[in-house]
Parts: C-alpha cells; sequence; structure tokens
C-alpha cells in the first residue's frame, strides 16, 4: 500500500531512471478524481494503444474519447522511446478487475489467471499505454520496451516494489487482450533487473 507519488517526484523518478520525459500540457492537474478516489496504490498496468501515429495517440490518452474522458493513462510511451506524461491522479485505464488479481499484486506474487470484474483498477493502480496497434504484428521497437521498463520501475524503486507490482491489462481482466506483441514475464524480467 503506498500514498500516489506527487507529480515532482513523477517526473524526478522518471528522469532519475533515464526515461526521456515530456509532459503534455496541464498533466499534472488532469485527471478523474471526481469520479471516485485515487489510492493507495499497488502497482502499475501496461496497456496498449490499439493506434499508429504518436502525435494522434498522446492526443488520444490524453483528451480521451467520447465515451471515455480522459486522461487514459498517467502516461503514454511512444514508438521513438518518449514517455509522455497525461495525467496525474485518477485515471481511465484500468476499469474493473478481478480483486484475486490485486492481492497477489499486493503481495508481489504471481497473478492467478483473472475471473471477475469486482475491483476499481483506476484507484489502484498507475497506467502507461503504449503506441502499438496490438495486433500482435505491429513491432515493438527496442527504445520503445527499453522505455516501458524506465517507466514501470521508475515507480517500483520509488514505492519499494518490485516487478511483481507491474502487470499486463490482460492480467487484470478478462475482457482484455493487451499488451500484444510481447510477454509481461519478459518485461517483469527486465524491470527486475534494472531495480537490481
Amino acid at each position: 500500500m503506498a500514498t500516489p507519488i506527487t507529480a515532482t517526484a513523477f517526473v524526478r523518478a522518471l528522469e532519475k531512471e533515464g526515461a526521456r520525459v515530456e509532459e503534455v500540457r496541464d498533466w499534472r492537474n488532469h485527471n478523474r478524481n471526481q469520479q471516485g478516489p485515487w489510492g493507495p496504490v499497488h502497482g502499475v498496468v501496461i496497456h496498449h494503444t490499439v493506434t499508429s501515429g504518436s502525435a494522434a495517440t498522446v492526443d488520444l490518452i490524453y483528451d480521451g474519447r467520447q465515451d471515455l474522458p480522459g486522461p487514459l493513462a498517467h502516461g503514454c510511451v511512444t514508438k521513438d522511446g518518449t514517455v509522455h506524461l497525461t495525467g496525474h491522479g485518477r485515471a481511465n485505464h484500468a476499469g474493473s478487475g478481478d480483486d484475486d488479481v490485486l492481492r497477489a499484486v499486493v503481495a508481489e506474487r504471481a497473478t492467478p489467471p483473472p475471473h471477475q470484474q469486482n475491483t476499481d483498477g483506476n484507484r489502484y493502480f498507475y497506467g502507461f499505454e503504449c503506441e502499438n496497434l496490438g495486433d500482435g504484428e505491429d513491432p515493438w521497437p527496442d527504445e520503445q520496451l527499453a522505455a516501458i521498463v524506465r517507466a514501470a520501475a521508475a515507480l517500483c524503486r520509488h514505492h519499494g516494489w518490485g516487478a511483481r507490482s507491474v502487470i499486463g491489462h490482460l492480467e487484470w481482466t478478462d475482457q482484455k487482450s493487451d499488451p500484444r506483441g510481447f510477454t509481461m514475464d519478459t518485461l517483469r524480467e527486465r524491470i527486475a533487473e534494472r531495480l537490481e
């Protein structure tokens, strides 16, 4: 259990981890806190965007869609490896998921397969949307994967979490398939190596 990171500390943690950071518009005050609480935070959820084109993707994650207001994540990692900060506070990214998964993340153990949607993930998780078509064929450039590792590691290091605190959206709910194109186990191995 942890108090959410401050906006200033978030930037500092990312930069200390070697991430290239871009602050998008009024991201420090951009959130969905009026819809419910944010925190305590327990981990990080990784997503793919099902989009192409970095500028349009970042705008989408900041602004949201007609049916789902932004921010759609706390950050958007584009193909070039930039971490664009798009929100600070509650974000519309995780949705409902499985409380058994949440308990596993808190305990930093392997997550069970999700089978219910009974817990508000937007309250408990940071989220990074990562620019990719999500079809399993769109490539993940090395600089993008490295940036995802740095972004997740920055939050883990700040909170004293291990790599098991980082999950894919598909591990939170059986309603989603993201991210596609790499495995979360491989990503967690890289995060764990970075945290050593």
